[in-house]
């Protein structure tokens, strides 16, 4: 199974990348064998220079 998980960041929590890395993990747990592509977006605000630079 291929999973994305695409978030933005939980402004004041987490980053869209500290996002991805906690859901993937989370799937993990249910679902070992799943593929989880981690692809953090920005709507423009906090954190689209961040994820731009990772993207790149």
């Amino acid at each position: 199974m291929k999973i994305i998980a695409a978030p933005n960041a939980f402004k004041g929590s987490l980053t869209a990348t500290e996002a991805a890395i906690a859901m993937e993990a989370g799937i993990k747990k249910i679902l070992p064998d799943a593929e989880v592509l981690q692809v953090p977006v920005a709507d423009g605000g906090d954190g689209l220079v961040d994820v731009a630079v990772e993207a790149l």
